[in-house]
């Protein structure tokens, strides 16, 4: 589809919708406006195909993406943006752009780590990457890094061409899937001074996310015991593996009292070295969702009183720490609808024949209804509030924040699969990536050029967050993500950090807290 063409689309759109009365010679210039960003974005065009190519290809996991961030810096540097942090909020494969200056200042959100194990071909069948390669972008960041790239680069053209005055700031927002760098900089106030947040997200649906994504916990529960022959003497051990499966169970009896928002899931990491060997340590990773910070502050208090009496009942210690942990996910209304309108105006991407038959193909060994590609843009949720969460979310609660979903897989397909792993490396994933770029874009325009509409976002930001003050969910003993290796950090080993959490916790005397 050129310009011209979806222009005369945007132009019907926004004739027909009625967002709000604007004067006639005023609609005017904002069509002109909306016009010039699309050409911007059209230009960008290439730059974001390949980004999300290489991205694709690149396939680093979360806290080890060296090679994806110093990709997107370069893209950017090329392009007039400047690095302004690197490492950014002790964070490594994190970083800041900008350009321009002065305000407003406006934020646009990366993301590019891949999932380990989802490595996939990009094809219609679960076929390993000839690379070698195991990792797999199946949650879609490669396109999430692609397509706010794309608005970022649109905007500045856009800006340098008009004389526009305020900041683009970009963020690579590393480790999505486990300890986000977005809640390190949340915490050392690098969103305070921004006027919005723009993000995207892939999908099977096209969307506005004015949804509510769950808060969570993430904990390591370890318990010590006492080895001992298990068969010779086993009255002179004491398992840790009991202490696992007691703590476990309680947790799984848990379920029963907790509200329907709440989400509760675990891998067991260590359960001993051998059958014959009474388990000195054994150890769980946990998340505890929940609808809000506060029902997961009481979800992760009652958990930690599950690993004490289950310690009491083995005679073993339980060590419990909440690592890091994440908001909810808050909307904003003038946003949202500012972005419905552009999202209906472009429209969802036109797939070929070949991609939709390459989305029925997926959704055949899914065992999902052969329906291919969604056709539509759905109508503006209601704030629904989701299983899922995002580091996003702590960023709505400081500054007002907006994202859309972008169908880069088929529907009825889930992300975290190698079937959207393969979606996302074809052109079903790059023309998704695209119009993010271009509903960011126009958007990102709007609140650059337009300071009514500003003071709406703002407006309904503080009536939101009225009488609440942000408080970080990373423990103050946490200085850096818990999952980087040794050769990584700058605060010394993992081991030194476990003794330091250890001795912080002998006071604890795990009392009773109130849920």
């Amino acid at each position: 589809m050129t310009i011209k063409m979806l222009w005369g689309t945007v132009a019907a759109a926004l004739t027909a919708i009625t967002f709000m009365a604007l004067p006639a010679q005023l609609d005017a210039q904002m069509t002109q406006q909306n016009q010039d960003v699309l050409g911007a974005v059209e230009k960008a065009q290439p730059v974001i195909e390949e980004v999300a190519q290489k991205l694709w290809d690149i396939s680093e996991v979360s806290l080890l993406e060296l090679k994806s961030s110093d990709y997107l810096k370069g893209v950017l540097k090329e392009n007039g943006f400047k690095i302004t942090s690197e490492g950014t909020a002790g964070v490594p494969t994190a970083f800041i752009a900008e350009y321009g200056t002065g305000k407003p200042i406006l934020g646009i959100m990366l993301e590019y780590d891949a999932l380990p194990g989802l490595g996939n071909e990009a094809v219609p069948e679960k076929q390993a990457r000839k690379d070698g390669i195991t990792a797999g972008h199946g949650c879609g960041h490669n396109l999430i890094g692609a397509g706010a790239l794309g608005a970022a680069l649109a905007l500045k053209d856009y800006m340098s061409s008009k004389g526009i005055a305020g900041t683009l700031r970009v963020y690579g927002g590393a480790a999505e899937e486990t300890e986000g760098a977005k809640i390190y900089m949340a915490r050392e106030g690098l969103f305070d001074d921004l006027d919005a947040m723009l993000h995207t997200h892939p999908l099977d649906v096209a969307s506005v996310m004015s949804i509510r994504t769950a808060a969570q916990s993430q904990m390591y529960i370890e318990f010590t015991g006492k080895t001992a022959h298990a068969g010779q003497s086993p009255w002179l051990g004491r398992s840790a593996l009991d202490g696992v499966e007691l703590f476990l169970h309680g947790v799984n009896d848990m379920r029963e009292h907790v509200h329907p928002t709440a989400r509760i899931h675990y891998i067991i990491v260590n359960g001993g070295l051998a059958p014959n060997i009474v388990p000195e340590k054994a150890s769980v990773k946990l998340t505890f969702r929940e609808e809000n910070r506060a029902a997961v502050e009481a979800g992760v208090a009652w958990i930690k009183d599950i690993a004490q009496g289950a310690a009491l009942m083995t005679q073993t210690k339980a060590l419990a720490v909440d690592y890091y942990g994440m908001y909810d996910l808050l909307s904003n209304t003038p946003l949202a609808e500012r972005m419905q309108k552009y999202y209906e105006a472009v429209g969802v991407p036109a797939f070929t024949a070949e991609e939709q038959a390459f989305a029925k193909e997926l959704q055949k060994v899914s065992g999902v209804a052969q329906t291919g590609m969604t056709d539509k843009v759905e109508p503006m949720p209601n704030e629904p509030t989701t299983g899922g969460s995002t580091d996003v979310g702590d960023v709505s609660w400081l500054t007002p924040t907006m994202g859309i979903l972008i169908p880069a897989e088929p529907q009825g397909i889930s992300v975290h699969t190698w079937m959207a792993t393969a979606s996302h490396g074809t052109g079903i994933g790059t023309k998704a990536a695209i119009t993010a770029s271009k509903v960011l874009a126009l958007t990102g325009a709007d609140l650059l050029t337009d300071p009514a509409f500003r003071q709406q976002v703002k407006a309904d930001f503080a009536k939101r967050t009225q009488g609440f003050t942000y408080k970080s969910p990373l423990p103050e003993i946490i200085k850096e993500p818990v999952g980087l290796p040794d050769n990584m950090r700058k605060h010394g080993t993992i081991g030194d950090l476990k003794a330091a959490v250890i001795k912080q916790s002998e006071g604890d005397d795990f009392a009773p807290r109130d849920r």
